[in-house]
């Protein structure tokens, strides 16, 4: 059975290059999973190598059964949004997956100079919280049941996430869709 993604990306995803790209690729990840920091740099790769023809859309799916800070770190994420910092933090958290207890997590939005007081009220807020939550249930919904996955153009990549793996498979696709709109 092959999986597609449920929920579309949209101009509220976390996202980086245009919406009408050739190539959406969307990732499920879990700030606390060691296989999600090492995907990073190949996203980094991907995006710089296809920059204008990939759109990257990330979304929380924090394993907490395995991952005891991921939902935190999720909210982190959120709340550091708030203050168009999201990003910075993403790749904060990434860089430190092993230490990301509420304390760490605050020195972090520190690091970024984040207003803090602001910052820790926006880690409780409920529209937030319901954020991380719906990007749960699209994950579920679409069949994600572990972190990194990622879908291509809706559908999921069930190929070991190598750059090479993804790199073959985004070229595909541009090709597809040059084909189709020529």
């Amino acid at each position: 059975m092959t999986y597609t993604l449920k929920v579309p990306a949209t101009k509220n995803d976390h996202r980086k290059g245009p919406l009408d790209a050739p190539v959406v690729l969307v990732e499920y990840g879990d700030y606390e999973c060691p296989h999600c920091a090492r995907a990073q740099q190949l996203i980094q790769k991907l995006l710089k190598e296809f920059e204008g023809d990939i759109c990257y859309v990330f979304r929380h799916f924090p394993i907490t059964d395995i991952h005891p800070h991921a939902a935190l770190a999720a909210m982190a994420a959120e709340a550091a949004n708030e203050q168009s910092r999201f990003w910075d933090m993403h790749d904060l958290l990434y860089k430190n997956i092993y230490n990301l207890s509420a304390e760490s997590i605050t020195v972090l939005a520190e690091a970024l100079e984040l207003d803090i007081s602001r910052f820790l009220v926006d880690l409780e807020r409920d529209d937030l919280i319901n954020k991380v939550r719906a990007d749960i249930d699209s994950g579920e919904e679409s069949g994600v049941t572990g972190t990194p996955t990622f879908f291509l153009n809706g559908i999921i990549f069930e190929e070991d996430a190598t750059y090479p793996a993804l790199k073959e498979s985004i070229l595909e696709l541009k090709r597809e869709y040059q084909d189709y709109a020529s």
